[in-house]
């Protein structure tokens, strides 16, 4: 590192410093006589009053010292290449009358400063060898499930949809009873549901809740048999933690007018024993179509163009059953790698069980979708875990996903 002569360094250097031509004239001098001989009077004035060698009066400026300048002699040996002391250099560097120079020879990486400070002019740079593998950089990316979330989004929103969401703690009501899901299922048992100590009951809308009882009881507005047992309040009282985002289109349906088509992506939460496949909290894919004119082939349709668009080619539909959907029906996806189908999730016809008692008389298209699943098959992932529980950088590094 070294420094050379600013333009005005280079003036001074030459005819003077202000102040050291100033210290040359006669005492006492006319302050209008002294500017015409010193034109920067003002800079000269500044320095050599605030070292104490001159002072003003009348009009006029009388001198009282006339020493050696250091900044004179020190511009001169910079102008020669010789070196100062660091103190003197200092105030050249403060009064803008030097510039430091980095001294470059062969430019091995061109550099943020090297470009500011030109410093690249006037020197060569090394060769490359552009065989050579060079170190392997890893820029920011977003979790994988971030970004296919995002994605998904996006799809549905390119398809008309709107998006809605709800509570990861949920009533029974939303989570089972308004799905017209029997209290004596299965799924609602603690083997399959986290029930929650606190909050204990959940607030549930009471002239809907009545209607929706009656529905399981006896079929109430819809006509139907209903399931033919006594329902009881308090069961559908009962807090969990919400096991598939259906409990967001039922409180939707409860709101919405027709037509309508919501869609919503979130965690839901099953009692299940965790392996390769499984684990006790996943994101479903949620959607509904509320319209008078929509038919079954309609559903099929939104859902092969959904994974179409995800990037699946091979899709085909198997004959299901679910308590809240009548025709129902479960997507399915081929493998490559595996050679074999897999059921990616759950869709079907909301019943009228579901929909007339939440204000609803039309069709429902409805289906809820895993997410892990179809992300696992598009990155050959063999373990669900990866996506929660294992700190596997290189599995953000190194995935093809976006």
């Amino acid at each position: 590192m070294g420094y050379e002569l600013t333009a005005e360094g280079k003036k001074y250097a030459k005819i003077g410093l202000p102040e050291v031509r100033l210290l040359k004239l006669k005492s006492p001098i006319d302050i209008r006589e002294a500017r015409r001989v010193v034109p920067e009077l003002n800079i000269a004035i500044f320095w050599a009053r605030k070292q104490g060698w001159i002072e003003i009066r009348n009009g006029k400026i009388y001198i009282l010292k006339r020493p050696e300048v250091p900044e004179q002699s020190g511009l001169e040996r910079i102008a020669r290449g010789e070196k100062v002391d660091e103190d003197l250099t200092k105030r050249l560097l403060a009064r803008g009358l030097i510039k430091e120079v980095r001294k470059v020879g062969k430019i091995k990486e061109l550099t943020r400063e090297i470009i500011k400070k030109n410093l690249w002019k006037g020197s060569t740079f090394t060769s490359y060898n552009i065989q050579i593998i060079g170190k392997r950089e890893y820029p920011g990316r977003v979790h994988i499930l971030t970004y296919w979330i995002r994605k998904i989004r996006e799809i549905f929103f390119d398809l008309g949809f709107q998006e809605a969401e709800g509570p990861l703690v949920e009533s029974a009501f939303w989570n089972f009873d308004a799905l017209f899901v029997p209290q004596d299922h299965p799924a609602r048992e603690l083997a399959a549901t986290f029930y929650m100590k606190r909050p204990k009951r959940a607030r549930i809308p009471k002239g809907l809740a009545e209607e929706v009882g009656r529905t399981h009881e006896d079929g109430g507005v819809t006509g139907s048999r209903g399931w033919q047992y006594r329902w009881d309040r308090k069961k559908a009282e009962q807090t969990v933690l919400r096991t598939h985002t259906t409990s967001v289109s039922a409180r939707m349906l409860s709101q919405l007018k027709p037509p309508a088509k919501i869609f919503a992506i979130g965690k839901v939460f099953r009692n299940e024993t965790i392996d390769y496949k499984h684990l006790p909290e996943f994101i479903q894919i949620e959607g509904i179509v509320v319209d008078e004119s929509v038919s079954f082939r309609d559903l099929l349709g939104y859902l092969k163009e959904f994974y179409t668009r995800l990037g699946f080619r091979k899709i085909r539909f198997r004959p299901a059953y679910f308590p809240y959907t009548e025709l129902s029906v479960e997507p399915e996806v081929y493998f490559e790698e595996k050679g074999e189908w897999l059921e990616l999730g759950g869709a079907g016809i909301f019943r009228p069980e579901v929909t007339q008692p939440l204000g609803i008389d039309c069709p429902v298209l409805a289906w809820g979708l895993g997410l892990e699943r179809p992300i696992m098959l598009r990155l050959g992932l063999r373990d669900i875990r990866n996506f929660y529980y294992r700190n596997d950088l290189s599995l953000l590094r190194e995935a093809k996903w976006q």
